[in-house]
């Protein structure tokens, strides 16, 4: 048997004008060495980020169907290409090397995205996922952070994954309206998540502080969660504490059995005291994140009133019979008074002045219960006179 070192590997290289004086035997990697046969020895290595091997074979006479079938030995499914040999014009590919014949094959891989490499190699997490890992810096390739999902690579890199310790949230608190068996009723704070948008989660949101007491959806990012409240609404939001009372609350948001009002500051005067909006609302297809009123969009339904006025803003109370995502926010920019805050549909403020202040749902206990969040200290600054 011939013994082949990473030093032989690199001289066959330079024979075949892949490698250079400055390449080191330490650039090549993975070196295992199989034997197809008694009479042939087949080495695999990696060289530049690249799959190759090498055959030692006096036999093979410079067929390369049978150099092939001797390293499909090795990976049956193999693609490339034999490196002709640049220095013997008599010979196609084969090399004397060490008493014997050589042939060198590289293999073909195919780039691709290193979000959907990471996704094909570990499909227990979502594309979505490792595109967050990537751009926190916590994937590297060859020992190289790449922070770009669009990064092309090949199935014989090296992918290292430097997973962020879980943020420690046991001493972050909600303010609880009222607790029961079945159910928690909270004030979410204006700019706190409802939960977070994939696994990777590294600020505290109010499904960390349902799991605390919920045994509903723990095996998800979303434990507790039955409705959401934008990130910069504030106000009441209920949550399940075990399965039952989830499929119970559901259907009552699917039904339109809950009551639930909002107030907000608008940005101007509506030209109407009080009115009903019914407009449709779709997805704007120009900027996913948003939404605008669109005749083929879904119906959508809010009642304003107008509470207080001063110089500048509007107080307003807002029903909406539908839950359609950004409801408020959209016809409220529709009707030419946006929301005080809104960096989406209107301007920047120190915040978005809408505040979810009740709630109306049948628990489990079968009683009609409202819940209410008092009215932020922000608005009231606004509105010092006003009374809910």
């Amino acid at each position: 048997m011939v013994k082949v070192s990473s030093r032989d590997i690199l001289d066959v290289l330079r024979r075949y004008e892949l490698a250079g004086d400055d390449n080191v035997p330490r650039n090549i990697e993975n070196v295992k060495i199989t034997h197809p046969n008694p009479i042939n020895t087949l080495v695999s290595f990696r060289f530049s980020n690249n799959q190759l091997y090498l055959l030692l074979d006096d036999t093979a006479e410079d067929d390369i169907l049978y150099a092939l079938d001797q390293i499909k030995t090795k990976n049956s499914n193999v693609q490339g290409e034999f490196i002709k040999n640049p220095r013997d014009s008599s010979t196609t590919h084969a090399m004397p090397f060490k008493g014997k014949e050589v042939y060198l094959f590289e293999v073909n891989s195919d780039k691709h995205r290193l979000d959907s490499e990471l996704a094909k190699r570990y499909p227990e997490t979502s594309r979505s996922t490792w595109q967050k890992h990537i751009h926190a810096g916590n994937i590297s390739v060859n020992g190289k952070v790449i922070t770009s999902s669009k990064h092309e690579i090949t199935e014989n890199d090296k992918i290292s994954i430097q997973t962020p310790e879980t943020p420690d949230f046991k001493d972050n608190q909600l303010p609880i309206i009222y607790i029961d068996d079945n159910v928690i009723v909270i004030n979410k704070p204006a700019g706190v998540l409802t939960h977070s948008k994939g696994e990777l989660n590294d600020e505290f949101t109010v499904a960390d502080f349902f799991r605390r007491y919920s045994s509903y959806n723990l095996d998800s990012n979303r434990p507790g969660i039955i409705h959401r409240l934008d990130r910069d609404t504030s106000g009441v939001m209920i949550g399940a504490r075990n399965a039952e009372t989830a499929v119970l609350l559901q259907k009552q948001f699917a039904d339109r059995k809950t009551k639930k009002t909002y107030y907000a500051v608008l940005d101007g005067k509506p030209k109407l005291d009080i009115a009903n909006i019914d407009l449709p609302i779709g997805r704007n297809p120009k900027k996913p994140s948003m939404f605008r009123v669109d005749a083929n969009g879904k119906s959508a339904v809010t009642r304003y009133e107008i509470v207080d006025m001063n110089n500048k803003y509007t107080l307003v109370k807002l029903q909406p019979q539908t839950g359609r995502t950004h409801q408020l926010r959209v016809h409220m920019k529709y009707i030419g008074t946006p929301i005080l805050g809104d960096k989406l549909y209107g301007k920047s403020a120190d915040r978005l002045y809408l505040h979810a202040y009740s709630l109306e749902i049948t628990i489990p206990s079968g009683q009609r219960q409202t819940f209410t969040a008092p009215l932020p200290d922000d608005l009231i600054k606004l509105f010092p006179k006003v009374k809910v």
